[in-house]
């Protein structure tokens, strides 16, 4: 399919944020609501968006977006989740951070920290924290996965047993309503696993578009997450259910 220039800024903006809205693309490019719907059905049909109420996201199922795009993707709400987050771990702590952008963004607002003990099998999680020289960092062997800095196999999950932290910090490629986090690699599903298995405390750090998204390989539901930050509330059943589980919704500001 030969893209139009705007269906082609279309697919960058939905890249870049996560998410498109009909009435912002049309009030963006000045054009009629239909305009952009038969935009977003012609992008859907070529295989590079899903369409969700409201909008699209861009394409996933059974393979994640690549580590880069997804970087940028939700860049300030990453940052603003990593912070919420990063202030509620005290100097002191020992924690798990595993493979993602998000827990990135954490790892960079950790930087002030004093005296922490972090576990990561992110490898960048394990180059941002370097440069805090009041942190130890060690890092989980297993298998290098070049296209993200991850480290996952058997080898991984039998490091993680290893230790027993004050919290895990973990990151989701997908939330769908029924409260499960879900992934698209079993290998890295069985580290976050472990990770939440051998800490006392549980964070999950997602955004609000991985409602939007899917993955076919469940790591855990929010029923065993101690707190989730995100940038916008829940859905009302999802936040219903959150309440009755106890775990605790945090907004980041």
């Amino acid at each position: 399919m030969a893209l139009s220039f705007r269906q082609s800024e279309i697919l960058d903006i939905a890249r870049a944020e996560g998410r498109v809205g009909v009435d912002d693309l049309a009030e963006r490019f000045g054009v009629t609501l239909q305009t952009i719907r038969r935009d977003l059905t012609e992008l859907a049909d070529a295989g590079k968006l899903d369409r969700v109420h409201g909008g699209a996201v861009p394409r996933a199922g059974v393979a994640n977006i690549g580590y880069e795009e997804r970087r940028l993707m939700n860049a300030g709400a990453k940052a603003a989740i990593g912070a919420a987050c990063a202030a509620t771990i005290p100097d002191n702590s020992s924690l798990f951070l595993n493979i993602g952008t998000t827990t990135e963004a954490v790892a960079n607002a950790l930087l002030k920290h004093r005296n922490l003990t972090v576990v990561t099998n992110n490898m960048n999680v394990a180059h941002i924290l370097a440069a805090n020289e009041s942190c130890d960092v060690i890092v989980a062997g297993g298998v290098l996965r070049r296209s993200d800095g991850g480290l996952v196999g058997d080898l991984t999950t039998e490091a993680i047993g290893h230790f027993k932290v004050d919290y895990a910090i973990i990151g989701t490629s997908a939330l769908d309503l029924d409260g499960d986090l879900l992934d698209f690699d079993p290998q890295e599903v069985r580290v976050s696993r472990a990770i939440l298995h051998q800490a006392r405390a549980s964070c999950l750090v997602a955004d609000a578009s991985k409602l939007d998204r899917r993955a076919p390989v469940r790591i855990a539901s929010l029923s065993e997450i101690g707190r989730v930050f995100t940038d916008r509330p829940l859905p009302a059943a999802l936040a219903a259910k959150c309440r009755d589980w106890d775990t605790e919704v945090i907004l980041s500001r």
